[in-house]
Formats: structure tokens, C-alpha cells, sequence
């Protein structure tokens, strides 16, 4: 494995339920206001709209990134906006704007700004690998991502199979033992396995 590695984190739901709760105009709790007032950095809005599964991803990514010259070690896909750093700010504007796209429909507000951003960080890593932390089940990302990274562009074996919670628990449980997991090419894998048991519980 080549000494430096991107992580590409996919993104949270924004049209959800915990969404709405955002986008109420009353609603009093603080990331809600902070949002309304400042905005908050998109990893923390992500991590409140898709719960533990985003929680993984972002504390395994910051964990093992290990980011090349001239680019950054964890960079989050958005409907929009391409791809951003975790702690970019995010405004309720924008966030209303995420909700409105629809990723798996492959519509060019979403493609556009990711192919432009995945092709720019493709070009300044060198021979960087960059780690897939979501899907490879459908084409939402991967076909624009594999376009621009080639043979560089990985995913961890040990989702195959997995949902989005077993994964963001498995993520969790990595970071606690220091443990990274097996990255496998995108290009020619499995992209749909038979489920793993159930992780053992931590006591």
C-alpha cells in the first residue's frame, strides 16, 4: 500500500426526517440554531442527519488518513457541491439546496461539480490511493470516482455485505483497536456478498 491514502466519504441523506427537524423555523436545539445563525461543519451536520453509520465513517477516515502533498486527507461527496473538507461550513441555504438533489438520479448539478473536484484531487495526490467509505452497490458515485482515480480507487472489503449501521459500528470498533481494515480495487470487486455474522458485542 502506497504511503499516503485519500478517504472519500459518501454522503448523508439530507430530505430525510432529521433534515426536517433543520428545517424547522422553530426548532430550538442548538445545532439547529447554530445552523440558522453561523451554519456548522458539514461533517457534524452529517453525522447528526445519518447517525452512526456517518459517525463512523468520519472518525475511521481521520483516524488512518494519511493525505499526500498538495491534497487533503478526508473529503466528503456532496450533492452539490463536490467534494468538500469535513470542516467546511455548512449554511441552512445550502443544506436546503442538498435536499432538492436526488444523487442516485445522476443529474448534472450533482456529476458536474464532483467530476471536476474527483479529477483535480486525482491529479495532485501522485500515486495516492483513495479509500471509498460507502456504497459500491449502485453507480450513485462509484463510475465518476473510478473515472478519475483508475486503479486507485478502493473500498474496504469488510463492508461487503454489511448495512449501513454493521458498517458504522465496524468503523467504530477499528478505531477503538487501532485496526485498519483490508482495502480491495473497486475496479472488478464483489459489489454484492453474502452478510457477515453480527459483531460481537463490546463488553
Amino acid at each position: 500500500m502506497p504511503s499516503s491514502r485519500v478517504f472519500l466519504l459518501s454522503p448523508a441523506f439530507c430530505g430525510g426526517e432529521r433534515a426536517k427537524l433543520l428545517f424547522n423555523p422553530a426548532a430550538d436545539f442548538p445545532l439547529a440554531v447554530r445552523l440558522r445563525e453561523h451554519g456548522v461543519p458539514i461533517g457534524e451536520l452529517f453525522t447528526f442527519l445519518s447517525g452512526l453509520y456517518f459517525r463512523g465513517k468520519l472518525a475511521y477516515s481521520r483516524a488512518f488518513a494519511l493525505a499526500p502533498r498538495g491534497a487533503p486527507g478526508v473529503l466528503v461527496i456532496t450533492p452539490t457541491r463536490g467534494l468538500v473538507e469535513p470542516d467546511t461550513v455548512l449554511t441552512l441555504d445550502e443544506l436546503r439546496e442538498f435536499a432538492k438533489v436526488n444523487i442516485a438520479e445522476q443529474c448534472e448539478r450533482f456529476l458536474a461539480p464532483l467530476v471536476r473536484d474527483a479529477s483535480a484531487i486525482a491529479g495532485s495526490s501522485g500515486r495516492a490511493h483513495a479509500i471509498l467509505l460507502g456504497s459500491i452497490a449502485t453507480d450513485k458515485y462509484v463510475s465518476t470516482l473510478a473515472a478519475a482515480f483508475g486503479e486507485r480507487l478502493r473500498f474496504p472489503e469488510e463492508f461487503v455485505g454489511r448495512g449501513d449501521m454493521s458498517r458504522g459500528g465496524l468503523l467504530l470498533r477499528s478505531v477503538r483497536e487501532a485496526r485498519e481494515l483490508t482495502y480491495l480495487p473497486v475496479a472488478g470487486a464483489t459489489r454484492h456478498g453474502a452478510r457477515p455474522p453480527r459483531l460481537v458485542p463490546i463488553r
